[in-house]
């Protein structure tokens, strides 16, 4: 399929019948367009135009293409706003627009959808601390998007209202505009978002001129970033207000595609922001930290005010989830230790923290707080209760809908093994617990014995491909469903495997502790009288026997994919080291999982 065909748009300023004039001539030249997506103010500064705009909210004029726009204030826009608010038809969570008119849809807040296969953020509004209903984001709005940066995927498309605070740094000052600096129009909180986020694209408006900014690389992330701010429509210096991109969908790109660079790419312009922000002082108050945003602020209601520890009115957001936060005793939020029970108890995150759940009866976990003392019966039905929502959610519960049973390719009692969904190479497995368990370490003897046999199992299957083994996990403390990777390395790497790992850990600053065994089954119990349930902990067992391992202290920042990044490295493959950009589509994941269940037959403990 060729790649859609987007227009965007600076400030409209209700200048309607200017902007579809020129989308139809657009269209008619270069087109046919797809959509067309519009930032910067929406709405008219004047009441001048409210009839010419009224005519297309009304559908006396006809909008030529799907409209999507941010910027929601002006005149007349709290009485367009509230009356789509109210329609029947944008009732419940509707990332991908409220309905204004016919071809015409409203980003409210902060959201993510899917449009012709691009993947669309947006923030909606300039920042405000005054309440107001439209016009301005709040702190949940922010917190939302923070919560979509986690989810995997590149994000092809950022939406703002607002420049990025120090978008133009590093980069090439004969392309800057002149006159333009951070006073006004520019957001710090953008800036932090983008830097998050890391879209392939971010548009912006309200500065009054156009700016296409080099690409920049970005930290943790093979692909670029493009920055494009557009000017508004009528403005005096004939500043381009709209522009043309055709982009290929990231779900649909290679891994080399995705991490192709041009001769311009500049550094990342945030990091400086960065730099400056690790050295100020911890004390500083939150709103003087770009940092402290990463630590998910909410109000807390008085009644659940505790005495001790961090901002008397906020709750620290990665303590509650996780019970554990890096800042410790420095941290600016409170570490509540009662929220973090309710939140073990299966109570909703959302409701322990603002004392409600906007998905309402979609929501799967309680909405009221569980008393101190709750029945024994109470705590192991609650824990039932969490349990089940987990597996709904978790992608390796074979109960779960979200399960990719297409990859799965050996089924045992205890254990089964898959194919990842970005396979480092071809036949990198999974050996996955079937019931939800946050390690393979600490499990029965039962299915120690059957993880035991899959392990064989694959060290033959890649010995006859001349070719060794790797086993590596990842246990982390937030309790994710456990998986026991598997990657075939050429022989000839086998020797150095254990110095490459001992490089990595010592650039990190950390030591592995090695343990030399005869055997996987000799080393895996001398690994569990180590292990420490309370702690996150990673480790990885070499061809030959000898286990590397590493418990992660408490404040210590620790790669999830630090495994996974190192051999990325030993086998020449950098670009892989990220399992987002090495995702097929499922056609091509079916076929790998047959042509592996067939290769894996003769060896397969299962059959």
């Amino acid at each position: 399929m060729a790649p859609p065909r987007i227009l965007l748009c600076g400030d409209v300023l209700g200048r309607m019948n200017q902007l579809f004039k020129r989308v139809q001539s657009v269209n008619k030249s270069a087109g046919p367009f797809d959509a067309l997506l519009c930032v910067g103010q929406f709405f008219s500064d004047s009441p001048d135009r409210q009839e010419e705009f009224m005519d297309y909210v009304e559908g006396r004029s006809e909008i030529p293409l799907p409209t999507y726009f941010i910027g929601d204030y002006g005149v007349g826009a709290a009485k367009v706003l509230i009356a789509a608010s109210k329609d029947s038809f944008n009732q419940g969570f509707k990332m991908d627009g409220l309905k204004i008119s016919n071809n015409l849809f409203w980003l409210k807040g902060s959201g993510k959808f899917t449009l012709y296969g691009l993947s669309v953020v947006y923030l909606s509004g300039r920042q405000s601390s005054n309440g107001q209903q439209f016009g301005t984001y709040n702190q949940d709005d922010v917190d939302a998007l923070r919560a979509l940066a986690e989810e995997p995927g590149i994000v092809d498309l950022f939406l703002t209202n607002e420049w990025p605070s120090g978008v133009t740094n590093r980069a090439a000052t004969s392309d800057i505009p002149a006159g333009i600096s951070d006073s006004s129009g520019s957001d710090a909180t953008v800036a932090e978002l983008v830097a998050e986020i890391k879209p392939r694209y971010h548009i912006a408006g309200s500065k009054g001129v156009f700016y296409a900014r080099e690409p920049y690389s970005n930290i943790d992330a093979v692909h670029v970033t493009r920055f494009l701010g557009l000017a508004p429509i009528g403005n005096k210096d004939k500043q381009k207000f709209i522009h043309a991109i055709s982009p290929t969908p990231a779900s649909a790109m290679s891994a080399a595609e995705i991490s192709m660079k041009s001769r311009n790419t500049t550094l990342s312009p945030y990091t400086l922001i960065d730099q400056a922000a690790n050295s100020k002082e911890a004390t500083k108050r939150p709103n003087d930290s770009v940092l402290d945003s990463q630590y998910w602020r909410y109000d807390v209601p008085q009644k659940r005010h505790k005495h001790g520890g961090g901002d008397g009115d906020r709750l620290c957001f990665k303590f509650i989830y996780s019970g554990t936060c890096p800042r410790g005793e420095k941290c600016n939020f409170r570490h509540d230790t009662d929220a973090r029970e309710q939140c073990l108890r299966g109570v909703c995150l959302d409701f322990i923290i603002k004392g409600k759940c906007e998905k309402g009866p979609e929501c799967n976990f309680k909405h009221s707080l569980q008393s101190e003392g709750e029945s024994h019966s109470h705590r192991r039905s609650a824990s039932e209760n969490a349990a089940a929502n987990r597996s709904k959610e978790c992608w390796f519960c074979l109960s779960s809908p979200n399960v990719e049973s297409h990859l799965i390719v050996s089924i045992g009692e205890h254990y089964y093994c898959a194919l990842p969904k970005g396979p480092l190479v071809q036949d990198h497995a999974l050996i996955v617990p079937v019931e939800h368990s946050p390690n393979t370490i600490s499990l029965s003897p039962e299915s120690e014995m059957e993880l035991g046999k899959f392990q064989s199992s694959l060290k033959l299957y890649y010995k006859k491909q001349e070719k060794e083994t790797v086993f590596f996990e990842w246990v982390s403390k937030r309790g994710t469903h456990a998986n026991l990777q598997a990657v075939p390395i050429p022989s000839s790497k086998a020797a150095v495997v254990q110095e490459i790992f001992n490089l990595a850990a010592e650039k990190l600053g950390f030591k592995l502790l090695a343990i030399k065994s005869n055997n996987s089954s000799d080393g895996r119990k001398s690994l569990r009288t180590q292990f420490d349930r309370n702690s996150s902990f990673f480790y990885v067992e070499l061809p030959g026997g000898t286990i590397l391992s590493h418990i992660v202290e408490e404040n210590e920042r620790f790669p999830a994919q630090f495994g996974r990044e190192v051999l990325a490295g030993l086998l020449n493959i950098a670009e892989k080291a990220d399992w987002r950009n090495c995702t097929p589509g499922k056609d091509e994941e079916v076929k790998m999982a047959e042509n592996f269940k067939k290769r894996f037959e003769e060896f397969d403990p299962n059959q």
